[in-house]
């Protein structure tokens, strides 16, 4: 039995305890210093607002000012699960846990790309970098990618998740210590391709999405299915592209943190429904005012950080689909597809 710490009560860390107590782990979700009334509610009626459901009872849930005490070295493995906006937060708590410049097994459930100076820099390497400025240099960072929701997760239904670690005896003894008869691991020693493909599948799923709108002037029904086989096509194509570029390997892109969280992801998520409603015509801003004002739509916000920096480093010849995202939301434009340029 191994002692797990999540960091963060969001829909996805506390789905994840599920397969850690399935595995008799000790398991405790801490929340955030913005999560106190989370905390409050799950400790009174075990009811989650993010995922619809009551919990299971046996997840101890702590509050932020908890956590030194429940972070000690006693700790095996400590899960952050906050969003993207959160890792600078969380760096600076996990400096204050750490046990002589060290730190448990990490493993980390957020996603995120951004650029760091003129480069690229995926989220796995912003928190290393931040956690070196902290003195901490020697840290075992791992990440979860594939087609995995959070209230799936939590009902128990069949999910298929890769381990990445760099370290791939690292990535196998996670894999061994959470895999359930539902909860299903692989690993992997490419922790840049899971995540690169964790982070870009959100804009091509918002492309797959404009499918429909796209053929807004055919008939209705469901025609514009192979309107969206091509753009799955072209998708994994551009995927694979990006991904090497980012020192991923191309095959991890036809894996389930590459095809398999697409297909999820571009199945009716956030980033699918904005990409319908811009197929339809209706500009970003516009459909985020009207449509989605309160929804965070990640592919959006990954194109305000890198949409610039990948234009510089690519064309609409080379990455039509990416491209062509791109200059719809920075350009607050409609989506033109260079269909001709596609692979």
């Amino acid at each position: 039995m191994a002692k797990i710490i999540i960091i963060g009560a969001g829909s996805m860390g506390t789905a994840f305890a599920y397969p850690c107590i399935d595995n008799n782990h000790d398991v405790s979700v801490i929340g955030t210093h913005l999560e106190n009334k989370t905390i409050e509610e799950l400790n009174k009626n075990s009811f989650h607002s993010g995922l619809k459901m009551e919990v299971i009872k046996k997840i101890k849930f702590l509050k932020h000012d908890n956590i030194e005490q429940a972070c000690n070295n006693k700790t095996d493995l400590i899960v952050i699960g906050v969003s993207s906006k959160g890792i600078n937060w969380i760096a600076d708590e996990l400096k204050k846990v750490s046990q002589n410049g060290k730190l448990p097994n990490l493993l980390m459930l957020t996603k995120g790309l951004s650029i760091n100076g003129k480069k690229y820099e995926l989220l796995v390497d912003k928190l290393e970098r931040l956690m070196s400025s902290k003195g901490i240099n020697d840290i075992n960072l791992s990440a979860v990618g594939g087609p995995c929701l959070a209230p799936g997760l939590a009902n128990r239904v069949h999910s298929g998740v890769v381990i990445a670690n760099k370290n791939l005896s690292t990535a196998n003894m996670l894999s061994k210590m959470l895999a359930t008869d539902y909860y299903h691991t692989s690993s992997s020693s490419d922790i840049n391709g899971v995540e690169a493909c964790a982070a870009i599948k959100n804009i091509f799923s918002m492309v797959i999405g404009a499918a429909s709108g796209l053929n807004k002037n055919r008939p209705k029904g469901n025609l514009y299915l192979n309107t969206s086989a091509a753009l799955v096509k072209q998708s994994i194509y551009e995927m694979e592209i990006f991904t090497e570029f980012l020192r991923g390997k191309k095959d991890t892109v036809k894996g389930l943190a590459g095809l398999g969280d697409l297909y999820v992801s571009a199945a009716g998520g956030r980033n699918s429904q904005m990409g319908s409603f811009i197929g339809e015509g209706i500009v970003f801003s516009e459909a985020k005012k009207k449509k989605m004002p309160n929804v965070t739509v990640e592919g959006a916000e990954l194109i305000f950080e890198i949409g610039n920096k990948v234009k510089e480093d690519f064309d609409d010849k080379k990455l039509p689909l990416m491209i062509g995202m791109i200059n719809a939301i920075l350009e607050d434009k409609e989506l033109n597809i260079k269909w001709e340029n596609f692979n």
